[in-house]
């Protein structure tokens, strides 16, 4: 279990996590794709950008809460860690200090986990993208963190202006990262795929050289809004 507000210094050791089914089945599809099914709902902020180009991922969020400038509850998480888990890290305050790199990248990916995303910095980029782990990160930034203040593990974040609860499904891409509610996880699959067929049918008509203007029957309202044609 969780709590319903966040406490400094304690680790939830049991969270329950999103079906495995459905993590795998919202894997498929890209951020803006799961971010439209689920009601343009659940991303984060534009400036959490993946460090190396074609990193993505999707999996159960272990949320850390940190302290500006120190990276202890980072190893303190490394131990939480299941198989195909994203750990998800917020901080008290604005830091873009180097919280992770390529060290604890390698304890990470050891741990089973399938990437990081941290409203902060991060550093080593060239290591993280040589060893093909996804890293979505606020800022690169080669300033080293101290470990010396608490924070928590698998407490409800705050990351980046989304909410993130231990266990919901985080999903990312280049256009971002979008999270979605545990619980919410195979209602949101259903709709992406629903979403994804519809938009397999329209790309068809695209390449076949149908305009968007009759597709989506915008010539009555543009002509009505006062759109005029001129030879």
């Amino acid at each position: 279990m969780h709590p319903t507000h966040t406490e400094l210094g304690v680790v939830y050791r049991n969270i329950e996590r999103a079906d495995p089914e459905a993590v795998a089945r919202l894997a498929q599809f890209g951020v803006a794709t799961v971010h439209e099914a689920m009601g343009r709902l659940g991303l984060m902020k534009p400036a959490i950008r993946p460090v190396w180009s074609g990193a993505a991922t999707c999996g159960p969020a272990v949320t850390v809460l940190l302290q500006p400038g120190d990276n202890w509850m980072l190893h303190v998480a490394a131990e939480m860690i299941r198989p195909g888990d994203v750990v998800v890290a917020a901080c008290t305050a604005d830091s873009t200090d180097g919280f992770f790199g390529d060290l604890l990248a390698t304890s990470y990916r050891a741990r089973g986990a399938k990437g990081l995303v941290i409203d902060g910095g991060v550093r080593d980029a060239k290591d993280l993208h040589a060893m093909g782990f996804p890293v979505f990160s606020r800022a690169i930034h080669a300033k080293g963190c101290a470990r010396a203040t608490l924070g928590s593990v698998n407490v409800p974040v705050v990351c980046a202006g989304a909410m993130v609860n231990p266990g919901d499904v985080v999903v990312a891409d280049d256009d971002g990262v979008v999270v979605v509610p545990r619980h919410l996880a195979a209602t949101v699959a259903d709709a992406a795929e629903k979403r994804a067929a519809n938009e397999d049918a329209k790309r068809a008509r695209f390449a076949a050289g149908e305009l968007g203007l009759d597709m989506y029957s915008l010539r009555e309202p543009l002509a009505k809004a006062g759109l005029r044609y001129i030879d």
